[in-house]
């Protein structure tokens, strides 16, 4: 631990902090180990019932069914429907695929027109 040098943009982990490592309290070292034998006990548990080959019933991962929850019910959205949202939506959305078609529906009637007309050079000959 003596030839750890901190980096200047990274914390120091958790298992080279002094205070973290030495000075801690007995009671606290207490509920560390009984945290993680609950944890290895829930893991060894999981795994037999992963591993068993006889097995009939669906195995429950309680982390999986908070991860899917969390998932499917967006409790953190990243996007909110607001005015502004609602806006910028329709515009770079909406609007340009409007715009698009009148650009393209008035330059092909002009050139339709022009066709009927008699007064349009092709410029690229369709027949020689």
């Amino acid at each position: 631990m003596a030839d750890y040098k901190e980096a200047y943009l990274a914390t120091r982990p958790k298992t080279l902090d002094p205070a973290e490592y030495f000075n801690l309290s007995p009671d606290y070292r207490r509920t560390e180990e009984e945290r993680a034998a609950l944890r290895s006990r829930l893991k060894r548990h999981y795994l037999v019932q992963l591993n068993n080959p006889h097995r009939k019933e669906l195995i429950e991962d309680p982390a999986l069914t908070r991860w899917t929850y969390a998932r499917t019910s967006n409790i953190y959205p990243n996007f909110r429907p607001t005015p502004k949202t609602s806006l910028l939506g329709g515009l770079f959305g909406v609007v340009p695929l409007f715009v698009l078609y009148f650009v393209f529906k008035t330059d092909r009637d002009k050139r339709e027109d022009k066709i009927k007309a008699g007064n349009y050079e092709r410029p690229y000959k369709l027949s020689s």
